[in-house]
């Protein structure tokens, strides 16, 4: 009812100020969510998972595991190869050579004989200073064996389990100058003949050269283990100032001859890589000096697989780099590498 043309008054609408009581609030909590974002944005961790929340002050920790590795996924292991070890060489076995006679050849005594003399190789004179040959050759200068089937027991022997070695009597020849001069060193009288009456075939003849090449690889055909090339070159025992200087015995190209020969024996056993090639040579050479039979020890160390040499009473064996040096001894020994030649 108005009273003097107004309303009376009721007060102030209830539902009005819950309203604005709502609406505080609700700005306070968006204040607060705001707030609560911007403090939690370093912890909030994004993953194929969902939203993750991390706080430090909750239980996070370095011990914290790492989350599943998603389903298929395989892990990846790395393996450190392990060193592999370098395989132990073997032992080196003394060489310790033995002449044998020629029948060891055939008889089947050769391994007993060996081990009698407690040798490791077996050599065989296979040709002479007097130019005979230990077994059947094809060459036309040499005088062959006449023993009939040696080369098949030779060939036989050779295929065993024993180290066999070729001794060979290379220039140092009885036969070949006294067959035909042309092929010998001369003296003003005729051939020159050393200190045991043995003549001696010129390594500056070519045939000669070739021809003792065809027998070292013709020994070598028959399954030799080693080659023992024995003087190797021009003579230096006997009253060498008696050899004449003619086109068989120039002093100025000894060297060089010795080198020519070794280049044929090298085409010549190109076929036999395995076979090894040994010289006998004198302490002055092994020395780097001269003892006038064409060898040097360039030389050697160029083309032989070891030397044999002839050491004196109170004189050591030298020690050359890259060469084997066996002693020729006349007794054996319970060390060390030796051959015993006679």
């Amino acid at each position: 009812m108005r009273r003097n043309g107004y309303e009376s008054y009721h007060g102030r609408s209830r539902g009005r100020n819950a309203l604005k009581v709502l609406i505080g609030v609700l700005l306070v909590l968006l204040v607060l969510s705001v707030a609560a974002l911007f403090f939690l944005e370093p912890y909030i961790h994004y993953s194929a998972d969902g939203v993750r929340v991390e706080l430090p002050f909750f239980g996070g920790s370095e011990t914290e595991t790492e989350p599943d590795p998603p389903a298929g996924t395989v892990p990846i292991q790395i393996t450190t190869p392990e060193p592999t070890p370098s395989p132990t060489p073997e032992p080196e076995v003394d060489f310790r050579g033995v002449q044998l006679p020629a029948a060891a050849l055939t008889d089947g005594t050769a391994q007993t004989q060996l081990e009698a003399n407690r040798g490791t190789a077996a050599i065989f004179s296979m040709k002479e200073a007097d130019g005979t040959l230990g077994y059947q050759s094809q060459t036309t200068l040499g005088t062959s064996s006449d023993q009939e089937g040696i080369n098949e027991d030779i060939q036989t022997l050779n295929g065993g389990e024993l180290y066999t070695v070729a001794r060979i009597s290379c220039f140092r020849d009885n036969a070949l100058p006294w067959n035909d001069r042309a092929l010998g060193i001369h003296s003003n009288s005729g051939n020159w003949r050393d200190d045991e009456s043995v003549r001696w075939s010129s390594p500056a003849v070519e045939s000669v050269r070739t021809y003792v090449a065809q027998v070292c690889g013709e020994l070598a055909g028959l399954g030799f283990d080693e080659l023992l090339l024995d003087n190797c070159g021009y003579p230096t025992r006997g009253t060498v100032s008696y050899i004449k200087s003619d086109s068989n015995y120039d002093p100025n190209t000894l060297t060089q001859t010795m080198e020519a020969f070794f280049q044929t024996l090298d085409q010549t056993l190109a076929q036999y890589p395995d076979i090894k090639v040994s010289v006998v040579t004198s302490l002055t050479v092994l020395g780097g000096g001269s003892d006038g039979s064409g060898l040097t020890l360039d030389l050697l160390k160029q083309y032989a697989d070891r030397v044999y040499v002839q050491v004196p009473e109170g004189e050591t064996v030298p020690t050359v780099e890259g060469l084997e040096i066996v002693p020729i001894v006349t007794q054996r020994t319970d060390t060390g590498s030796w051959a015993l030649l006679s």
